[in-house]
Parts: structure tokens; C-alpha cells; sequence
């Protein structure tokens, strides 16, 4: 399969118009060079709105997926790439659709039996109201926009005090706004690649919290792997991932996190169906551990693209 999708002409799509742009950038570049190792005609394209046209223009018959965020990981891209009859790489629409809205997330992890931290949402007009927003949630409690990945407009509250500047932080990005209960315990996050849990990382910032500062400046934060969890725990962890990534209908590669409470309790936080890629980001990390290179990491998420809807490209059928 490999040596005839090498004679197709395949784009690594990235950058686009969302707020993570920048890490789309680097994350594309990184997978765009490996592929061209593994001796594929690969076009890096930064997203657009124009996009359609650049594709039809460049001909191009196989999509690699590296966009972040709203626009590009979110599902419309993914629509669009299936009306147009262009396989592509990860998750389809629905699945896309949900990881990118948390609250939706939280809602099919409630109906699955998947475990996840209470939580209650707020919308963003009824931010700064007179009344103001009573939760029925006690702090300490996490606010973050409903839509945003990167940790964007994320706060954490730790006393009533806190909770309207965080609640007017998060409107800016979202009009909708997930309050979580904060988990006391250890961040642990879990790629999952074609349905195969990869080892888990356990992330211990040095400020205590995840935030964008710690993820994205070095040495920032310590990534221990493997996790430092009980083998029941660790593979309890695993199991739950990829429940989740079945429960959402991902497919290909995704990364899942997770809180471990002090008793060694999981709860699934979030879904990341584009997780970064740079040959330093976490699911390189967890792949290298697992015995997979970098490349070989991209090729096989390149491997598995495809239509999910089945629709049929020009008059197939």
C-alpha cells in the first residue's frame, strides 16, 4: 500500500486560522520532512480559506491532517475534504466535532461510563451579569472555553474570589464555558494509534499546572515515562483511553489525558484527535518508547487515511 500511495501526490496541511496556529506550523513541518524521508511526494500547504481551490489546483489525492484547533480539527475540514473525495488521515467529522467541543465530550462519557470529573457549563452572556453565575460546583474548580485546545483561556479557581475573572477570561474564546471539578493527583496522557494504547506519560509541570506556558516552554515541565502508576491503575488508564477514542468513533492516531486522583482513581479529561507532532512532542514520545520512529510514526498515521462516509469521488458510483 505504502509504494503506491508514494506515487500519489500527497498534502501535509497545516497552519490554518485558528489560535494554534504556530504549533500547526511546527507540527506540519516536522511531518512533511519525515514523509519526504520515507521518499513521498509531499506538498506542504498552510491552510486558507481558500483551500478547496489550492487542492484542486495542486491535484493533490491524499490530505496528512496537521491543523489544531478550530477550523482544522474540529470537522469542517474534514466535510469538506470527504465531499471533495480526498482520503485523509485521523478522525472523521463526528468524531472530530465532538473531541474538539468539551462539554459534548463530557456528555458522551457520562452516557458511555466513561469516568470524568463533575462538571457544569456557563454561558458566556450570562457572564457578568448583575446576578453573577452561582455554581453548584465548590472550588477548587477548572474554567476553560468549551472550544479551545492548548490549555487557551484556561484557569484555575481556587477560591469564589477567582471564579469571575476566569469565567470573563474563558468568554473570550467561547461563548460556552466548562467548570470542571479540579482532580487533586498526577496528569497522565495516553496516545492511542489505531486502536493501540502506546505507553503512558506521566507530565509534572513545575508550576503545579499544565497550563500554556508549561507545555510549550522548555523546561517547563517533566515528562516521566513510563507513568508512575500501580500496573492496575496504568493499565486501567490505557483501557479508559481507548474507550474514550472508541466512544467518540476516532480513528488513527489521537492522544488522550487523563487525572489520577490520590487514591489512584482515573478520570478522562480531554480527547485530542491532532495531538502535536514535532519529533519532541508527547505521542512521538510515548511511539519512540513504544519502538516506533518518528517517521515510521508518520508514515503509519499516513498509511490509514481515508473517507469515512463513504462517499465516492467523481461519478465512482
Amino acid at each position: 500500500m505504502s509504494e503506491g500511495l508514494k506515487q500519489k501526490r500527497v498534502a501535509v496541511l497545516m497552519g490554518g486560522l485558528s489560535r494554534e496556529r504556530e504549533i500547526s506550523l511546527k507540527t506540519g513541518k516536522a511531518i512533511a520532512e519525515a514523509l519526504m524521508r520515507k521518499g513521498y511526494q509531499v506538498l506542504s500547504i498552510d491552510v486558507g480559506r481558500d483551500i478547496a481551490e489550492v487542492l484542486i489546483r495542486e491535484r493533490i489525492e491524499c490530505a496528512f491532517v496537521a491543523l489544531h484547533g478550530r477550523g482544522g480539527e474540529d470537522g469542517s475540514l474534514q466535510g469538506m475534504l470527504e465531499l471533495m473525495g480526498i482520503p485523509y488521515t485521523g478522525s472523521g467529522v463526528l468524531a472530530s466535532a465532538l473531541a474538539m467541543d468539551k462539554v459534548m465530550t463530557k456528555k458522551v462519557f457520562l452516557c458511555e461510563g466513561i469516568p470524568t470529573p463533575p462538571f457544569e457549563v456557563v454561558r458566556g452572556c450570562d457572564v457578568g451579569k448583575r446576578e453573577g453565575v452561582v455554581l453548584s460546583l465548590s472550588p477548587p474548580v477548572v474554567v476553560k472555553p468549551s472550544r479551545e485546545g492548548s490549555t487557551i483561556g484556561i484557569t484555575v479557581v481556587r477560591t469564589a474570589e477567582e471564579l469571575p475573572a476566569a469565567l470573563e477570561t474563558a468568554k473570550v474564546y467561547d461563548d460556552e464555558i466548562l467548570i470542571e471539578a479540579f482532580i487533586k493527583g498526577k496528569e497522565v496522557t495516553v496516545a492511542v494509534l489505531d486502536e493501540l494504547p502506546l505507553p503512558i506519560i506521566e507530565i509534572a509541570p513545575k508550576s503545579g499546572f499544565y497550563d500554556y506556558r508549561s507545555k510549550y516552554t522548555k523546561g517547563e515541565t517533566e515528562y516521566i515515562l513510563p507513568a508512575r502508576l500501580s500496573r492496575e491503575k496504568y493499565l486501567l488508564s490505557q483501557e479508559l483511553a481507548l474507550k474514550a477514542y472508541r466512544a467518540l468513533g476516532c480513528s488513527g492516531c489521537v492522544r488522550v489525558d487523563l487525572m489520577v486522583d490520590e487514591e489512584g482513581n482515573p478520570y478522562v479529561i480531554d480527547v485530542n484527535t491532532m495531538p502535536g507532532m514535532t519529533e519532541t512532542s508527547l505521542v512521538p514520545k510515548a511511539a519512540s518508547f513504544a519502538g516506533i520512529s518518528f517517521d515510521d510514526l508518520a508514515e503509519r498515521i499516513l498509511l490509514g487515511a481515508s473517507l469515512k462516509l463513504g462517499l465516492r469521488r467523481d461519478n465512482e458510483g
